[in-house]
């Protein structure tokens, strides 16, 4: 799992030097030596490539304000899925922890922000999903039950101890209230003060 889990991060890090950047994150301090090797490999001794100025990207305020992946769909799974570690990931925050490992992934606050902002986005432009109900704040909070009901199972007696209501309750908030909370986490400092 882990040489699987390394050779992503490979990849990926190569992908973003390639596309022009100058420098990355990684989630933890052993994947600094794959960031640094596919930098290196690109940058050479190069500091910068401001030379590389990227003349084939055209785009608009309209590109930038559209959110549709041609070709992609949101399907039943993608919405559970982002219900389910955003769930999972603020439970963690309001315990004091600002990475959880989920599902052999290193989770932060960032795959948070997108998941609960996707689910707003798909319910404040009325999306349908590919398998074809319409996402709607009930169809979340539905799912939501039944993702909790999952946690519980997975957690076992870990989840009593946990904060699980408070984050589905602030999951919800910020995934559902008109007009978009502006970062999950200011109104999550009200559940830690």
């Amino acid at each position: 799992m882990n040489r699987v889990a390394l050779a992503q991060v490979r990849n990926d890090k190569i992908r973003e030097v390639t596309d022009g950047f100058e420098g990355t994150w990684v989630a933890h301090p052993d994947l600094v030596t794959e960031a640094m090797n596919a930098f290196t490999g690109v940058l050479a001794s190069r500091l910068d490539q401001l030379d590389r100025t990227r003349e084939e990207v055209r785009t608009s305020a309209k590109d930038l304000l559209d959110v549709r992946v041609p070709g992609g769909t949101v399907t039943d799974a993608g919405l559970r899925t982002n219900i389910r570690v955003g769930i999972q990931y603020i439970e963690s925050w309001l315990r004091g922890t600002g990475a959880a490992a989920l599902y052999n992934l290193m989770e932060d606050a960032a795959t948070a922000e997108i998941a609960r902002s996707q689910i707003w986005q798909w319910v404040h432009h009325g999306t349908t999903l590919h398998e074809g109900p319409r996402v709607t704040r009930e169809l979340v909070r539905r799912i939501a039950d039944e993702e909790l009901a999952r946690i519980q199972r997975e957690a076992g007696p870990a989840f009593d101890a946990g904060r699980f209501a408070d984050a589905r309750q602030l999951f919800e908030y910020v995934a559902l209230t008109e007009p978009f909370v502006e970062f999950l986490t200011i109104p999550a400092y009200d559940h830690i003060a």
